[in-house]
């Protein structure tokens, strides 16, 4: 099979497009026939300093495609089946193997490239929202970086739930962009101070809860803006700022701060987790929810990829299909 691959971490500059071994079913899992890969911000995080397990390493969370080998123990999934599953490594390629608790069903209305960006960015966007951000109803949200796929998916999802929605990024045009997805307000963090703008929009009471995917000075920020025994949700450093704020203002609000990590909850809450998530897909089936695809570059452009996405561009997810 062919796939974009990397024999150490750096700039997207490092990737290679290489034949490789087809992979194999091993028990409980299965093989799928890559149609669409997205790319997740833990990609771009692992290929720069995450370290490389093997030579070649193929990096990549999320593909979508059909399946083309069951392994031993597997009941629930079948070969030709349109599937979208997780893995913690090797969706940049035209196949991948991933463990049948983690591939998921994709209903007949839902395109595979539409349903490769669910699973990652609608599934920890919800989770940052209620499981751990307690969101009900007439609550103000603010979703920092709200144009990435985290945050256009946790935008959609507050809106569906009745909570007042804002937003930054990083110019006007993606701001009103959003508005067409739920957003109320929103904030252009290029051109002006934020945390001013969201204390004055909120009458210096500040925000019920704040999902924050960026960290560092953002972080700051996020405390800054969060209301009186407010939450805020910590899930990644897309900033890559390694400034760690003081949390002494925090604790003079009553707020909260709580880590929010996809990958573990797959894990620990399983049953828990597949049932959302397979919620989520059936609502984007629906058109309840509607993923949105920025680009789609050929896999063996996986470096131009990558490096769109690390320009701050994109809209949504970036889709890489297999040539």
């Amino acid at each position: 099979m062919k796939a974009a691959v990397y024999y150490e971490n750096g700039p997207p500059s490092v990737f290679r497009y290489e034949d490789v071994p087809d992979p194999r079913a091993g028990r409980d899992q299965i093989v799928l026939r890559v149609q669409a890969v997205s790319i997740e911000g833990g990609d771009l995080l692992n290929r720069a300093a995450g370290g490389v397990k093997a030579k070649p390493h193929i990096v990549g969370y999320q593909a979508a495609g059909t399946v083309s080998e069951v392994g031993e123990g597997v009941s629930n999934l079948k070969v030709g089946q349109r599937v979208v599953a997780f893995m913690w490594s090797g969706s940049h390629a035209s196949m991948a193997v991933a463990s049948a608790r983690y591939t998921f069903a994709v209903p007949d209305g839902l395109d595979l490239v539409s349903a490769a960006v669910v699973p990652v960015a609608y599934g920890t966007a919800h989770d940052c929202l209620f499981e751990f951000g307690r969101l009900r109803a007439g609550e103000t949200v603010l979703i920092q970086g709200a144009a990435g796929g985290v945050g256009l998916a946790a935008v959609q999802l507050a809106k569906l739930a009745g909570a007042k929605v804002f937003g930054t990024a990083s110019s006007d045009d993606r701001l009103d962009r959003l508005k067409a997805h739920g957003l109320d307000q929103g904030f252009n963090y290029k051109t002006g101070d934020v945390t001013a703008a969201i204390m004055a929009a909120t009458g210096n009471r500040g925000v019920d809860l704040i999902v924050d995917p960026i960290a560092g000075k953002v972080l700051e920020q996020s405390i800054a803006c969060v209301a009186h025994r407010g939450r805020i949700t910590l899930v990644g450093g897309a900033g890559r700022d390694p400034y760690t704020p003081s949390l002494f203002p925090l604790m003079m609000k009553e707020a909260s701060i709580v880590g929010v990590f996809l990958g573990a909850e797959f894990d620990r809450q399983t049953t828990r987790v597949r049932a959302m998530i397979e919620q989520l897909i059936a609502d984007c089936a629906a058109g309840t929810l509607k993923p949105v695809i920025d680009r789609r570059f050929p896999l063996s452009q996986a470096a131009a990829a990558h490096e769109y996405i690390e320009s701050r561009q994109a809209f949504g997810r970036v889709v890489l299909i297999p040539d």
